[in-house]
């Protein structure tokens, strides 16, 4: 059986021009990870001057299958080849395959918000899938309602990708501007969108000191679900990520997504001196720890960085020193990909035992 996945367009051009590459990883991490078909020869090609990521399954697709396969980063639309023009034509008919992605709010919940430095909506969404794969929980993507951080949320986008999934959510930011105009954002699109909410903004004290702002948001997808408690929780500590592991209960999370400084036009921390640092090498020396004991066991931690600070044989070094294990097989080692002259981004993905 052969396939022909159509994937989604990119409003970053650089990252369309990376994303059929990028694909072949992805497919490759769900093929090990999730997948019962055997899935092999995967390649982009061109059908008719439109460009598919094309693959070869031993069998049909199973139900199961599909609905993994419907929350692949680029997924657009999935065809089954169903034999070749009758006329002669050099073409395969193609017979579409319905996907069902989780989506449990519209994808104006990711895409709405436009600011400079926004992490890619389609490699948020790789960089969660492969890593909640890695981790034990991979047989309940679809179903469980997952805990994910980050650690260094900005504005919000992994935090709205998660919600969307159907997962909870937590996230720490230093930047006053960025907290606030996450929770601003969120505030809007709930009653926009007339979402059953409650939003809280509390302070957060240890010692009778004031140590950090706590936004934490109830909601849910349906009135229905609100009112039979079904609902998910978002909860954004305003604080130094080299706090985390001190503000939030160890254990509180499945996976840590997060897409680490660039050193280039991210502040990663501040100095005394109150400039921004940006030195994402000494940010991960001081935050992985306590990443790391928010983590659960048979949890897994994404992070994606720019080779040009730090390099990859360094980020693995560091996350193996503070007991966790370095993921490796099909399509983790073939996620680094070109942003500009400045940037190449890279992925590491680590599991606690």
């Amino acid at each position: 059986m052969r396939y022909a996945l159509l994937l989604s367009p990119s409003a970053n051009r650089v990252y369309a021009d990376q994303a059929p590459r990028l694909a072949v990883a992805e497919l490759a991490v769900f093929a090990h990870r999730a997948l019962r078909t055997p899935v092999e020869d995967a390649k982009p090609r061109t059908i008719a001057g439109v460009d598919y990521l094309g693959f070869a399954a031993r069998e049909p697709l199973t139900g199961r299958d599909v609905a993994y396969l419907s929350n692949l980063s680029g997924a657009y639309a999935l065809f089954e080849e169903a034999g070749h023009d009758p006329d002669g034509g050099p073409w395969p008919l193609l017979r579409p395959v319905e996907l069902n992605p989780l989506a449990y709010y519209d994808d104006d919940l990711v895409t709405i918000p436009k600011y400079a430095g926004k992490t890619n909506e389609q490699f948020t969404r790789l960089l969660l899938n492969v890593t909640v794969l890695a981790s034990d929980r991979a047989d309940g993507m679809l179903q469980r309602r997952l805990v994910v951080l980050d650690p260094l949320c900005g504005r919000g986008t992994t935090l709205n990708q998660a919600l969307r999934y159907g997962y909870d959510a937590i996230g720490v930011e230093l930047d006053t501007g960025h907290f606030e105009s996450y929770g601003a954002f969120l505030r809007t699109y709930l009653r926009r969108k007339r979402l059953k909410h409650t939003v809280r903004l509390e302070p957060v004290r240890r010692q009778r000191k004031r140590v950090a702002r706590r936004m934490t948001a109830t909601l849910a997808p349906t009135k229905e679900a609100y009112r039979a408690g079904d609902v998910q929780t978002v909860t954004v500590l305003h604080a130094d990520t080299r706090l985390a592991g001190d503000l939030l209960r160890a254990g509180c999370c499945d996976v840590i997504v997060t897409d680490t400084p660039y050193g280039v036009a991210h502040g990663s921390r501040t100095t005394p001196s109150g400039s921004p640092s940006r030195h994402p090498r000494e940010l991960l020396e001081e935050a992985v720890p306590g990443w790391g004991r928010l983590l659960r066991r048979g949890g897994a931690a994404g992070l994606a960085f720019n080779t040009h600070v730090v390099a990859r044989d360094e980020v693995a070094e560091l996350v193996t020193r503070h007991g966790l294990e370095v993921v490796e097989g099909p399509g983790y080692g073939d996620l680094s990909h070109w942003v500009d002259q400045s940037i190449t981004r890279d992925v590491l993905v680590a599991r606690k035992p």
